[in-house]
């Protein structure tokens, strides 16, 4: 959802061995996807259990959970892991790669509209090499397998993206222009920096304050979101509910707005119902309340309740 703020947390850290300047090029990292002016904070957190993204330096060579998966990854587990220098010119690519796999950016070179035909045996037998030593269903899953084009929105093709991988010659058929090559990116594309804020939008600086019992129409686009404030004049359980022929994502958080904690959700989404969800609140204390439009259907528009 965005708004929020993600926590992320070293399980290798300098008690470890791990050297100061490597955890310091993933603080840049972070701080470089921030610094774009999305609506997501990065915060580093010393406590695993207090982290959505948890990150170690084991030689398992580097890679990091999608998204939202991140989140049914026990907490003593890493969501995410680099192999090598993230110092070195290709390791700082590296962790603003898995970065964007944690915003939920997936391998650009499996674009279903990208086009690209590889020579896949000489691909498998490159991979199979050092220092990736992949086996062949690992190479399928990371590169020849395309992405559903009902799962994924962004550019037609973007060679250039920090999600996109690069290759030596001879590994690509078609486009005929790649045949010697794709060059390893060497930081964010314009189109990166371009969808990753459409995505997560810089926000409001005031909400609206959701009272009690008064419905507010959201009026919302695909993809739009709306924010809200509650402060609660009474310690209770309250029911929040969406109404109206739509698919939304409903998430309630409790805090400062830097410090913003996780309370409950709800997704409705490809369901024939309204989410809805009970909590209780406590009087006096602030609560964000954050919806996302998937579609919306029908006559009227949506609306959002808590009584």
């Amino acid at each position: 959802m965005n708004g929020t703020p993600l926590r992320y947390c070293f399980l290798d850290g300098a008690d470890n061995g791990v050297e100061k300047a490597w955890l310091a090029e993933v603080h840049n990292g972070f701080q470089e996807w921030e610094d774009l002016g999305i609506g997501l904070r990065f915060r580093p957190e010393d406590n695993p259990a207090e982290s959505e993204i948890r990150i170690t330096f084991a030689d398992d060579g580097s890679w990091s959970y999608v998204g939202t998966d991140c989140l049914g990854i026990g907490v003593d587990e890493a969501t995410m892991n680099f192999g090598w220098d993230p110092t070195s010119p290709y390791g700082k690519t590296t962790v603003r790669h898995e970065i964007g796999h944690a915003l939920g950016c997936c391998h650009e070179h499996q674009n279903p509209f990208a086009g690209i035909e590889w020579d896949e045996p000489k691909l498998y037998a490159y991979m199979g090499g050092p220092p990736n030593f992949w086996p062949r269903e690992t190479t399928y899953h990371n590169i020849v397998r395309k992405l559903s084009a009902d799962q994924v929105s962004g550019s037609h093709w973007d060679p250039t993206s920090i999600m996109h991988y690069g290759f030596g010659p001879g590994l690509i058929k078609r486009p005929e222009e790649y045949r010697n090559g794709i060059p390893s990116p060497r930081g964010l594309s314009e189109q990166d920096k371009e969808y990753v804020r459409t995505w997560y939008p810089p926000l409001a600086p005031h909400m609206e304050v959701l009272q009690p019992f008064r419905s507010a129409v959201l009026g919302l686009g695909t993809g739009e979101q709306a924010d809200f404030e509650i402060v609660p004049e009474k310690s209770q359980k309250y029911r929040f509910s969406t109404f109206g022929d739509a698919d939304v994502r409903m998430v309630l958080f409790e805090g400062a707005e830097q410090d913003l904690r996780f309370v409950t959700g709800e997704d409705d989404s490809g369901e024939d119902r309204n989410g809805q969800f009970e909590v209780k609140l406590f009087a006096g204390r602030r609560y964000v309340l954050r919806l996302r439009m998937y579609s919306t259907w029908g006559a009227g528009n949506a609306s959002v309740m808590y009584w």
